[in-house]
């Protein structure tokens, strides 16, 4: 091999594997969004009975319907927050929770080196805690989350308070699967 020539170890080419895997799915993912044509929609009851739930239950000042966009999240209902509000997706902590089907929790934000320096932890609306459950249709597609926010640290979320979450969820979920051609 010559001097400064590149060699391509297995891991690397299975990181570009994972890398386009990831992009298909991501395709998929936002097809699947655009086929439930809910995004920059009115507010509708049903989403909002969600948010107005699990805020209450989890006695949160923030409950949010998110859905992920390609460049934002958008709130289809939300307590605590405008509902026809958005944010940039590059500082979704909602975007971290669809890469995986379980609920997020992140108890303090301003400890977790993924989130202490996101302006929505050290500027308004003062993120300290988050939990996030996917809402995700039949087919496997995460289009966004359910998600509760406190301003102050939550280091007891139990797995009965993640469960319970899942289960606003998945009735968010059912919504939105009912609106796919």
């Amino acid at each position: 091999m010559t001097e400064g020539a590149m060699r391509v170890e297995p891991a690397e080419e299975i990181g570009w594997d994972l890398a386009l895997g990831h992009a298909r799915r991501e395709v998929g993912r936002l097809a699947a969004l655009m086929g439930v044509d809910v995004l920059d929609t009115r507010p509708e009851a049903e989403f909002d009975a969600l948010v107005q739930r699990a805020a209450a239950h989890f006695e949160v000042p923030i409950s949010l319907v998110s859905l992920v966009d390609a460049d934002r999240q958008w709130f289809k209902a939300a307590v605590g927050l405008p509902a026809s509000h958005e944010t940039p997706r590059a500082q979704a902590f909602c975007d971290h929770a669809i890469r995986d089907s379980a609920v997020l929790v992140v108890p303090d934000a301003a400890a977790d080196p993924r989130f202490a320096d996101n302006p929505l932890v050290t500027g308004a609306p003062n993120i300290r805690f988050y939990a996030g459950a996917p809402l995700t249709l039949p087919e496997g597609a995460r289009l966004g989350t359910l998600c509760v926010i406190d301003t102050v640290p939550r280091p007891d979320f139990s797995p009965e308070a993640a469960a319970a979450l899942a289960a606003l969820a998945e009735a968010a979920s059912a919504l939105l699967a009912r609106r796919q051609p």
